[in-house]
């Protein structure tokens, strides 16, 4: 549903502000209010769903998408399409935080890779098949049919819990650090809006400016509240863990890779001499295996997990480099193919890896700064590989996403013990 959800509205919006009256400036914020306020709300779901029923929660989440998901298409105008899309993204925090705190609740910590590998698999396919699917949805009924469709899998979703135990832990205190978990919302939301602003959105230049300014003065605030209180909304004996640091880090630059090769591999100068057909491959040796392997990356990550994310990290890195120095369409082609089963063989498994860290009764908080960590640095990622492409040309786009990968991969070797390997 999640990767639907942003693909398909990406898709949708030429469409949306055609058709619907309101500024046509209203158009970019269709995703990023959807992505800002799933930023912010995620840290602040896993907290609640730790100290709820973890299985009321998730469908509490999954309501609040369904009814947002038939709204939307029905929206009367841009402003009321955009604030049903920020509700849509507190929602889809709900159901990410509450989904993972389950998990955590029910699964050891031994048996998390192999989950995380059919969830790998699940998000991987919807991933690769999501511009396909959002297209194909326009086509038939038009945009509007982009909102209902993660609405009716939500609306399933929340029928699927049904008779479900409630997982609610004893053993979280019922006080949280709520300003705590407030500001780094807002830190987050402002600096992910504010680099989404800058990709490509046309939008002026004062308004990412606003955002970076109230970026700063909430983390300044945060870092004030943290320090006070004996119990602090961000988890940091977590990020004192450097497994855990490092394999989020590993997985928000494996994603980083991903959107900046969709991005760039196309305006390669390459693809001018490949055909239609030759360029459909291409995009699809760069996806579908994230469809495809993430079981098989589950199996591999029994014994070799650690080396299974450096080679692939590593990779990635070296096809990077080969990219600067030639454009020969069939190196194109087997770099997409190389990027691809790097992708594949690694979706899921530093999830896993880093969760097994995290224990049941903290699993929301966890899983949710994991995915905070995750969203930021891809979005980081993707804005800079879009600055210096502007600057120097489209494949300095995917040095960025390079680089970041040989330093993820460096991380994980050095933080990771070959022994939990």
């Amino acid at each position: 549903m999640f990767p639907l959800a942003i693909t398909g509205a990406t898709a949708a919006v030429p469409d949306v502000t055609a058709q619907l009256p309101g500024a046509a400036a209203l158009g970019p914020w269709i995703v990023l209010a959807y992505n800002g306020l799933f930023a912010a709300a995620l840290l602040l779901a896993g907290v609640v769903a730790d100290r709820t029923a973890r299985s009321l929660f998730f469908a509490v989440g999954n309501i609040v998408v369904a009814a947002t998901g038939i709204l939307s298409a029905l929206a009367p105008d841009l402003s009321s399409l955009v604030a049903l899309r920020a509700v849509a993204g507190i929602g889809a925090a709900m159901c990410a935080a509450g989904g993972s705190s389950m998990i955590l609740a029910v699964y050891p910590p031994e048996e998390r890779r192999r989950v995380y590998g059919y969830a790998g698999a699940v998000l991987g396919g919807s991933l690769a098949l999501g511009p396909v699917v959002a297209q194909a949805l326009m086509a038939i009924g038009g945009w509007p049919l982009v909102f209902v469709a993660p609405g009716v899998v939500a609306a399933i979703a929340t029928s699927a819990t049904f008779g479900l135990p409630g997982l609610r832990s004893p053993e979280v205190s019922d006080g949280f650090d709520l300003r705590g978990a407030v500001l780094f919302g807002v830190t987050i939301a402002a600096v992910v809006t504010a680099l989404g602003l800058g990709v490509g959105t046309g939008v002026p230049w004062w308004e990412p400016g606003v955002l970076f300014l109230v970026a700063a003065g909430s983390a300044a605030g945060l870092i004030r509240v943290e320090r006070r209180v004996p119990d602090p909304a961000i988890p940091v004996d977590l990020l004192r863990i450097p497994a855990y640091r490092a394999y989020a880090f590993s997985t928000g630059a494996f994603m980083g890779m991903l959107v900046v090769g969709l991005t760039v591999l196309p305006q390669l100068g390459a693809v001018q001499r490949l055909g239609s057909g030759e360029a459909a491959v291409m995009l699809s040796l760069l996806t579908v295996p994230s469809a495809v392997l993430p079981l098989v990356a589950a199996r591999l990550a029994r014994r070799w997990a650690r080396p299974l994310v450096t080679t692939t990290l590593f990779a990635c890195t070296v096809t990077v480099v080969i990219l600067q120095v030639t454009d020969h369409p069939a190196v194109l082609l087997g770099a997409a193919g190389v990027i691809g089963l790097c992708l594949g063989l690694t979706q899921g498994v530093p999830d896993g890896q880093a969760l097994k860290y995290v224990p049941s009764q903290r699993g929301g908080a966890g899983a949710a700064l994991f995915g905070t960590t995750r969203m930021s640095l891809e979005t980081c990622i993707l804005a800079a590989a879009t600055g210096v492409m502007a600057a120097l040309g489209p494949s300095s786009g995917m040095a960025v996403a390079g680089a970041m990968c040989l330093t993820a991969a460096l991380l994980v070797h050095r933080a990771v013990p070959s022994h939990e390997a």
